[in-house]
């Protein structure tokens, strides 16, 4: 038995990171006694932690681990110079990343990996959602808080387990899940990959680790994932396929009706009907495609499948509405920051809003990824009316750069000619507060904090009562 399996008390460095606070709240519900630490910086799962009883100390300090410690577990942003990682090895307390400690537990379920470039965090909960309406009692670690779970997590007391499986750092050679999602494989993180071919063998190497009795869903829209199927060397049996436009589940036809995105598919010969989900976009569809393909796999009744996806609300910043104002403008939040990602968004918001004028904000995150992908980034924008480019959003890992903010600026205008430089989010709320008007639609968008921008027009504005799409 591993160190893990015995560990009765484990100290979670980072605690507040999504996915650590998801892997304490299901250790808990195991009997484990957890805590941690991290800084003050609020984020949603302070909520979330007090809610679930779990004790997070403001701040690290060695002296933290003074009480029994079995195990430690530390966010990937906390490398061995940290203070507290530093006294957990001189205690030689037994130590573990966060993707070891996820890959430990990922090998007691009947575990479902979600990965791809694109579509997890989605996938994630909306797969769990649809598991946990059909009475199977799952468990789940996804990327962002999920309204429906009140949080970022799902405990359950079934043998299956949802969780989104990122590549970043190659976290995925620590996984072994029974079965896997592949939803697209578009290069990116080109700080820790050098080039698209190193990031398209990690998949592969992942691929090849799905056992015999495991099946891989996998997007057939995407010729970069069939190529990573095929090189997986996995039996036909074992291969599910899905897409807007190949793949053996796939879309029929879709369209939109009464706020309601609507479509119907077939799984080869076989016409499976109509379906509708709250979530916007043909991303989304695709999505729900593979959500349909897997849980039919595991033996899920396809009107349950139906029910589920009908009644599944979405995650925390993928195209989520803010809101209309009192001033008439509405507000959408989206997660986007890869070019791919930009255009599928901007698209979807072009075909909910074809009458507004859509202004959006983007924060680029980080200056590796900018840098890399620069070209594409400059063609993503084609489906707005205007972009507002703030400085990029630093992170622990990435504090500067050699591209800026306003050389993505000169590089959009080469297909735009309505882009604007706002370095900070108050420069940009004050840029929109002097110029909106009512047919505004303010998407902001990117990873790290311009969702700050529409909150502070909230607070100048106010909402209209009872506000939807």
């Amino acid at each position: 038995m591993s160190k893990f399996n015995q560990a009765k008390r484990i100290y979670f460095i980072g605690l507040k990171g999504v996915g650590m606070t998801a892997l304490a709240q299901l250790l808990k519900s195991r009997g484990v006694q957890v805590w941690g630490s991290d800084t003050e910086e609020q984020f949603f799962t302070d909520k979330v932690l007090a809610a679930a009883g779990i004790e997070c100390e403001i701040g690290f300090s060695a002296k933290h681990l003074d009480r029994p410690i079995d195990l430690v577990i530390r966010s990937s942003a906390y490398g061995d110079n940290q203070v507290e990682v530093k006294a957990a090895k001189e205690k030689k307390i037994g130590l573990l990343s966060y993707a070891e400690a996820l890959g430990e537990l990922t090998a007691e379920y009947q575990s479902v990996a979600v990965c791809g470039s694109h579509g997890k965090t989605t996938i994630s909960a909306m797969l769990a959602h649809v598991l946990k309406q059909a009475n199977l009692s799952p468990s789940a670690i996804v990327g962002s808080a999920v309204p429906q779970f009140g949080g970022n997590a799902l405990v359950g007391s079934g043998e299956l387990l949802v969780f989104e499986a990122d590549e970043y750092q190659n976290k995925l050679q620590y996984f072994s899940p029974q079965s896997v999602i592949l939803t697209s494989i578009d290069w990116d993180h080109p700080d820790f990959f050098p080039s698209a071919d190193d990031y398209f063998a990690t998949f592969v190497t992942f691929l090849k680790k799905i056992p015999t009795d495991g099946f891989v869903v996998a997007c057939y829209d995407s010729d970069n994932v069939k190529e990573a199927v095929d090189k997986a060397g996995l039996s036909p049996e074992q291969i599910l396929t899905y897409g807007l436009t190949d793949g053996r589940l796939q879309m029929v036809r879709m369209w939109l009706d009464e706020g309601r995105w609507h479509f119907s598919a077939t799984d080869g010969e076989e016409y499976l009907g109509e379906f509708w989900l709250k979530l916007v976009g043909s991303h989304n569809v695709a999505n729900a495609l593979a959500v349909i393909a897997c849980a039919r796999r595991l033996g899920v009744d396809l009107e349950a499948i139906r029910t589920g996806l009908a009644s599944f609300e979405g995650t925390a910043r993928r195209f989520e509405n803010k809101g209309k104002l009192t001033n008439g403008i509405t507000v959408v939040d989206d997660y986007a920051h890869h070019p791919g990602e930009i255009k599928a968004t901007l698209k979807a918001a072009r075909a909910f809003y074809p009458y507004k004028n859509i202004r959006c904000v983007f924060q680029p995150h980080t200056f590796s990824r900018t840098q890399a992908l620069l070209a594409d980034f400059g063609k993503s924008f084609a489906e707005t009316d205007e972009v507002i480019v703030l400085d990029t959003y630093t992170s622990a890992r990435e504090k500067t750069g050699e591209v800026t903010s306003a050389q993505l600026v000169e590089e959009i205008k080469k297909n735009h000619t309505n882009v604007i430089y706002k370095p900070t989010i108050s420069e940009a709320v004050n840029y929109l507060m002097e110029t909106t008007n009512r047919n505004n639609l303010v998407l902001t968008m990117g990873a790290g904090d311009v969702w700050q921008v529409g909150d502070k027009l909230i607070e100048k504005f106010g909402l209209l009562s009872g506000s939807e799409f």
